[in-house]
């Protein structure tokens, strides 16, 4: 005779046959959500993009609605390092990279060897030179402390910004991407220093002026153009401005890929430069027309 079922017992038995059903309607759910999202793409041809942080996605949403009838999926994948984000590229584990400028390419080419090319240009952001304590670089005293960003190819950038407002000159050879020490005159002895791009801006009263990216400028509520002392006209036909344009990148042998060049005319269409235009309020600025 089998032993008689205590009430206690047939509880536990079925609450747990309840979080079994539970479960199961979960997983199904998930499920049928993955198989959703292949059924989406199902017929379309995807192109893996690497990207720096999140502030372009809306920009790659309205891309993929320009390639929607295409039959093209942009497929974002965020990274965190462009270097790793440039050898992921040379690899083939991304097809198309957009983050970097044409001088950083270069940099990239020559130093890695790498075979990457441009395929297609994105926007410019300027690099403004700001402060909390003067109001024109020619208020700058002997002396006076700059900060620019502590990363190779921006710290040569800013130096070139600096040249560029004639305050320092910097070893021809160098081209677009000279170190403090490719410095060859400094007439006011100004004391230029390297700090974390992302906190000059806060670090402005320490500094009689500082150099950085207009992200970080927009990301402490000031504008990169009306809030400068010193500003460089973005103008993508001024040859000055031709290294830091930013650009589409993949494989030298992928160059001419149908499909990445139809992901480079659907950036480059005027939904997109309307988009970037408006949204971004010359943090970035279309370098297409």
């Amino acid at each position: 005779m089998s032993k008689p079922v205590n009430s206690k017992n047939k509880k536990v038995r079925i609450l747990s046959l309840a979080v079994v059903a539970v479960l199961v309607i979960i997983v199904g759910f998930f499920i049928a959500s993955g198989n959703s999202k292949k059924e989406n793409t199902a017929d379309k041809k995807v192109v893996t993009v690497g990207v720096l942080g999140s502030t372009d996605v809306p920009i790659w949403k309205q891309v993929n609605k320009e390639l929607a009838s295409k039959h093209i999926y942009v497929y974002l994948k965020v990274f965190s390092d462009g270097e790793a984000l440039n050898q992921s590229t040379n690899s083939g584990q991304i097809d198309i990279n957009s983050f970097q400028h044409y001088a950083f390419l270069n940099q990239e080419i020559t130093q890695k060897k790498y075979n990457l090319k441009e395929i297609g240009n994105t926007y410019i952001q300027p690099l403004n030179i700001y402060s909390k304590k003067i109001k024109s670089v020619k208020d700058l005293k002997e002396g006076d402390k700059i900060a620019i960003p502590n990363n190779p190819t921006n710290a040569g950038r800013a130096l070139k910004v600096l040249e560029k407002a004639g305050l320092i000159k910097t070893n021809p050879a160098k081209g677009y991407s000279p170190t403090l020490t490719d410095i060859i005159s400094n007439p006011k002895k100004l004391d230029i220093i390297e700090v974390d791009p992302a906190a000059i801006i806060k670090l402005l009263p320490d500094f009689a002026a500082g150099v950085t990216n207009s992200n970080y400028v927009q990301a402490n509520h000031l504008n990169p153009a009306k809030d400068a002392i010193y500003a460089i006209a973005p103008d993508v036909n001024d040859s000055y401005n031709q290294p830091w344009i930013n650009i589409l990148v993949t494989k030298s042998s992928e160059a001419d890929n149908a499909t990445y060049k139809e992901v480079v005319k659907a950036y480059h269409s005027k939904a997109v430069y309307n988009l970037i235009k408006d949204k971004y309020k010359g943090v970035d600025v279309p370098a297409f027309k």
